[in-house]
């Protein structure tokens, strides 16, 4: 079943100076269809020190981390990734040698985390709110990686913004709705709650997708369900991955769930149209569907 979206109150506790007017303006150049890479001013803040994400993570429930082993393939099913058998303390603390990846999930739970991430998207939301609509259900992620580690070949349902923090990565992105990356089927699975995040790889795919390194003070926007994959460089990483989501963004949502729903009956349908389409009539449908629990 699909997320409501809510309103959020992005007023800021303080005025936030990281993104540059020139990146602001590539941003509005580019969002919501375009990966491109931004600059950062936060290079420095105590909330992204190791010891306070080591801190982070024993804090959080155990539902909002993942950490496993860093020598991963570019394709791997999620129930193939081994663990590390380390704590999440542990991982953090001695990342430069654990061989190890792991995402902190939801930071917005703890009130300083939500701070910073309401305040980074404060700057944004201008831009955002002209062409997608309100942001909706901002999230935020830390990554901790070990050098050389992978995160595999996979999409995400929000508008992202990664912010590298420490050390390098690259970044190999692929066309958004473009189903020689992603089946149909396999953006049906996820919207209908049925499927992973993890996308099926082919070797043939490496032609097609654009590299983007990324360096301490660098970002870049991946857009709504853009495939992807994550490769480290040669030294501990740590980035931080700004989310939220739009009614356009829900509304691609829903009409995939409700092309799930149509292709059970024996139907083909047609992929939901990027933006700025709003597949208002499968989106509408499939609500009216969950509603009656037909879903």
């Amino acid at each position: 079943m699909t997320d409501q979206p809510h309103r959020t109150d992005f007023s800021r506790p303080g005025k936030s100076d990281t993104f540059t007017a020139d990146a602001k303006a590539r941003f509005a150049l580019c969002y919501p269809e375009t990966a491109h890479i931004l600059t950062h001013g936060l290079l420095r803040h105590p909330l992204i020190e190791l010891e306070a994400l080591a801190q982070l993570g024993e804090s959080l429930p155990e539902k909002s981390l993942e950490y496993n082993r860093g020598d991963l393939p570019i394709g791997i099913r999620p129930e193939d990734v081994p663990k590390t058998g380390l704590t999440i303390g542990e991982t953090i603390r001695n990342i430069d040698s654990a061989n190890s990846w792991c995402v902190l999930k939801n930071i917005e739970q703890v009130p300083a985390y939500r701070d910073l991430l309401m305040s980074l998207l404060a700057e944004l939301q201008d831009v955002t709110a002209k062409t997608t609509g309100a942001m909706l259900r901002p999230e935020g992620f830390i990554f901790v990686s070990s050098p050389g580690s992978m995160t595999p070949y996979h999409f995400d349902p929000e508008h992202n913004i990664l912010l590298q923090l420490r050390g390098t990565k690259t970044m190999t992105v692929f066309p958004a709705g473009d189903p020689r990356f992603a089946a149909p089927e396999a953006h049906e699975a996820y919207h209908s709650g049925g499927g992973p995040r993890n996308l099926p790889w082919d070797d043939a795919f490496a032609l097609h997708g654009t590299g983007y390194r990324l360096e301490p003070g660098q970002a870049i926007f991946v857009p709504v369900m853009a495939p992807h994959y994550v490769r480290n460089g040669d030294k501990p990483s740590i980035s931080l991955s700004i989310t939220w989501r739009s009614e356009w963004s829900y509304a691609e949502t829903d009409a995939h769930a409700m092309n799930s729903v149509l292709r059970k009956y024996g139907l083909r349908p047609s992929p939901p149209r990027r933006y700025p389409v709003n597949n208002l009539v499968k989106s509408y449908g499939y609500r009216a569907l969950r509603k009656l629990g037909l879903d």
